[in-house]
């Protein structure tokens, strides 16, 4: 085969879009100041795009970040709406249009899993304990995972496997790490390769 092979994961997702305007107008309701009353500010602001058309400026980025995802998190926000916070250019990018590829991610809330074993049992019988239907999108608007695109990816913290979550708890707490167990390996093999040095310097001594 020729050409460029793109591989999308089993449960990646296109986003389909969704509209702008209720994104626009929560930030107008939350702080977000127009061009014409920043212009002759001298305070630090963030400048707020949506779709890549700059909206505005807002003096609490970090506060309106959190909003943004818990109302996300309660499907209050359309949860393929993509939250990305450039710390250095002082931008916070919002993008609502199709086509972005997204993946789902279990969310941590202080250093613990959201997940829980009744929703994998939910999941599992399609119905919670009350009888009520419980599918894939349930897990998304009760806050257990959320759908993240590449560029918001970059911004956050991502842990591989729940054992690195629980690495990160324990340095949390102070308790040290114990080292890795092939560190004393690659030691023993060094120190082998220097007593296969000595021994050729001891067959060149014994040649002359």
């Amino acid at each position: 085969a020729c050409g460029l092979v793109k591989n999308l994961a089993l449960m990646a997702t296109i986003s389909v879009g969704s509209m702008s305007g209720p994104i626009i107008e929560f930030l107008e309701e939350w702080g977000l100041e127009s061009l014409e009353e920043n212009a002759h500010s001298s305070t630090l602001t963030t400048k707020v795009f949506v779709n890549g058309v700059w909206m505005g400026v807002h003096r609490d980025p970090t506060n309106l970040i959190e909003t943004l995802k818990k109302l996300r998190r309660k499907d209050d926000v359309h949860p393929e709406v993509s939250i990305v916070r450039d710390i250095r250019e002082r931008e916070l990018r919002l993008y609502t249009d199709p086509g972005r590829v997204c993946r789902p991610l279990f969310i941590v809330e202080d250093q613990q899993l959201v997940l829980q074993k009744k929703h994998v049992r939910w999941l599992t019988q399609g119905t919670t304990d009350d009888g009520e239907d419980f599918k894939w999108q349930h897990l998304t608007k009760s806050g257990v995972i959320e759908l993240l695109d590449a560029e918001e990816e970059e911004t956050v913290m991502i842990c591989m496997t729940p054992e690195d979550l629980e690495n990160a708890r324990l340095v949390a707490r102070g308790i040290l790490i114990p080292k890795d167990i092939d560190i004393p390996q690659v030691e023993v093999a060094v120190q082998d390769t220097d007593k296969d040095k000595d021994k050729d310097k001891d067959k060149d001594k014994k040649e002359e």
